[in-house]
């Protein structure tokens, strides 16, 4: 049975001052403080700009042994936009990419054993991008084939069409996880596993993303939960009671946008699972 670690997309929230880290506590300390609560987080920083390696010392001086921060590619590899809209002709492409990619990976080394998987979160290709996933598939392909085999690596989409036996073989061969996501306009990966065999390496990645525009609607202070995702949250439950069977580990982090309060959307969860 595989270990499954919880956390958080990110520990930088300053309205969990009070809430989850104690009144008057500083941003210096806020990694510190939170590795006490959980053995695990995702950084979301990576994704708007490459790391350097003194950033990531920091994080590692901030965390105990055995502590695992997983981190995003930065968007100059996954989106390459400059607005909304990504760049369908640079994404991927090593001529655009080569030295980001270098820098991030040189970056991430310096966490050692604390590294975990490395995801590629892309955005939602409409067929201004992609005319259809052919040409997107190729290309992931072959990068995912240059990649060194010293990360562990995760692949997020959301064009729900393009989840298929297809894609999740691909992923297989490269030993990468797709990533589970739970989002407003995604099919819930409790869904998904009706007719997907969503184990494609021999690690688990979720992310509980939610519905941004639905929690905001509500709250701008992300203190408190503010919408009930029980159901939700008691199928992921299942779905992770079943995966766990069959990986070595698994990696599940909350967002503030699935239900106003990451830190206690994922311990309820943790609740449901027995942890």
């Amino acid at each position: 049975m595989g270990t499954l670690l919880y956390g958080t997309s990110s520990w930088s929230e300053p309205t969990w001052v009070g809430s989850f880290y104690p009144t008057g506590t500083e941003p210096a300390d806020f990694l510190r403080l939170y590795s006490e609560h959980f053995r695990t987080v995702e950084a979301d920083v990576t994704y708007y700009r490459v790391p350097d390696a003194r950033l990531v010392e920091g994080w590692r001086r901030r965390t105990p042994e055995g502590f695992v921060l997983s981190a995003k590619f930065p968007r100059s590899i996954v989106h390459c936009g400059n607005g909304p809209q990504p760049d369908a002709s640079k994404l991927l492409e090593p001529a655009h990419c080569e030295q980001d990619l270098a820098d991030f990976l040189g970056a991430m080394a310096g966490l050692g054993p604390r590294c975990g998987p490395l995801v590629l979160q892309f955005p939602y290709f409409n067929r201004a991008s992609f005319a259809e996933r052919r040409p997107f598939l190729e290309r992931l392909d072959a990068f995912l084939g240059r990649l060194p085999a010293t990360f562990r690596y995760g692949v997020e989409l959301r064009n729900k069409a393009w989840i298929d036996a297809e894609l999740c073989e691909l992923l297989r061969r490269h030993r990468a996880a797709l990533v589970l996501v739970d989002m407003s306009y995604m099919p819930h990966p409790a869904e998904l596993a009706r007719r997907l065999d969503l184990v494609t390496t021999d690690f688990v990645y979720a992310r509980l993303i939610g519905d941004r525009k639905a929690v905001e609607a509500v709250t701008k202070s992300f203190d408190r939960p503010v919408l009930d995702q029980e159901s939700r949250l008691a199928a992921w439950a299942g779905l992770l009671a079943s995966l766990r069977e069959r990986v070595d580990c698994g990696f599940i982090y909350a967002n503030n946008h699935y239900a106003g309060h990451a830190p206690a959307t994922i311990r309820r969860l943790m609740e449901l699972t027995g942890e």
